[in-house]
């Protein structure tokens, strides 16, 4: 038995009831491969919770969330050998990639239903210190939505590369975002001619949005220790039954009374669950109780990630 955890859970976004127009600019991902397809939808959910968090209105949330979801959209124009590269880009194909930016920005201006959400391609990969693309762009040129959504984008790109199934481990992703949002770092010095000597004060991404992020993920730590509880709770709830299975197998083995070994029997199989029987049950057992003081660490090492992240400063 495995308990499944879903890192984006999508329910604040239906809660939006996003009307048919909105379901338009939604449909566009179904031409998406299904990696950037599904990084899309995991950005736009996150999107969704950190405009709750910085308590932004509905109707920008709304605005915001569509940016997100189509912020990828120029990728469908970017070759699949470059796209789908496990290794690291060259140069020459990091140019390319980075053109997925205008590219969709291009697509939802040509577009009278997409035009209003152009900002979402355009936009994210754009950095507060000036040091983004497609046009170098700082702090005061960069839009809210954009430097929301570059956070979202950059937190989920990291964890897809990471293949979590679980929030351990996450704080390490977090500190990376932490080194993106620090002043200066990144500032080559031939950036400098091209950056105002203020953006040196800037990293990449907005702290504030990043501090909420901290929420958003500490929330979701707090849910998944919940799930694991409950299925804590479940594991021993069917330890328990095969302990009475197996008092039952070993009343059998001792008595030699032909009656009772079919009463002991006919309490083994009511008890027993699908697949289980005389023969695997006491493996089964095994393995409910390993799996049972895996959990428990593991909820112990989300405890602990917790106060990790309560710790980080940006």
């Amino acid at each position: 038995m495995s308990e499944q955890f879903d890192f984006y859970d999508k329910t604040s976004l239906k809660s939006y009831n996003l009307d048919e127009s909105m379901r338009y600019q939604l449909n566009m991902l179904d031409s998406l491969d299904v990696f950037t397809r599904k990084h899309c939808e995991n950005v736009a959910a996150l999107t969704v919770r950190l405009c709750e968090k910085l308590h932004c209105t509905k109707g920008f949330t709304e605005y915001c969330t569509i940016c997100a979801y189509l912020h990828d959209i120029g990728k469908l124009f970017i070759p699949p050998e470059i796209l789908q590269k496990p290794g690291k880009l060259t140069d020459e194909e990091f140019e390319v990639m980075k053109t997925h930016t205008t590219i969709g920005y291009n697509m939802c201006m040509k577009d009278l239903k997409l035009r209003p959400y152009a900002a979402g391609p355009y936009y994210h990969h754009e950095a507060l210190n000036g040091t983004g693309y497609p046009r170098g762009l700082t702090k005061k040129d960069i839009p809210y939505e954009g430097q929301i959504i570059r956070v979202a984008d950059e937190f989920d790109a990291i964890v897809s590369k990471r293949q979590y199934k679980s929030h351990i481990g996450i704080s390490d992703t977090l500190k990376i975002l932490i080194e993106n949002t620090k002043p200066g770092e990144d500032i080559k010095k031939s950036d400098a001619l091209s950056v105002i000597a203020e953006n040196t004060k800037l990293g990449k991404n907005n702290p504030l949005i990043v501090r909420k992020l901290f929420k958003v993920v500490i929330e979701d730590i707090e849910y998944e220790i919940y799930l694991t509880l409950n299925y804590l709770d479940n594991l021993k709830g069917e330890i328990q039954r095969l302990k009475q299975v197996d008092k039952y197998y070993r009343s059998m083995e001792k008595t030699k009374s032909k009656k009772k070994k079919e009463y002991y029997l006919n309490g083994m199989n009511i008890l027993f669950k699908k697949d289980e029987t005389v023969e695997n049950f006491q493996s089964v057992l095994e393995e409910y109780k390993k799996s049972l003081e895996r959990k428990k660490k593991d909820i112990n090492t989300l405890y602990h990630e917790i106060k990790v992240i309560k710790k980080l400063r940006v």
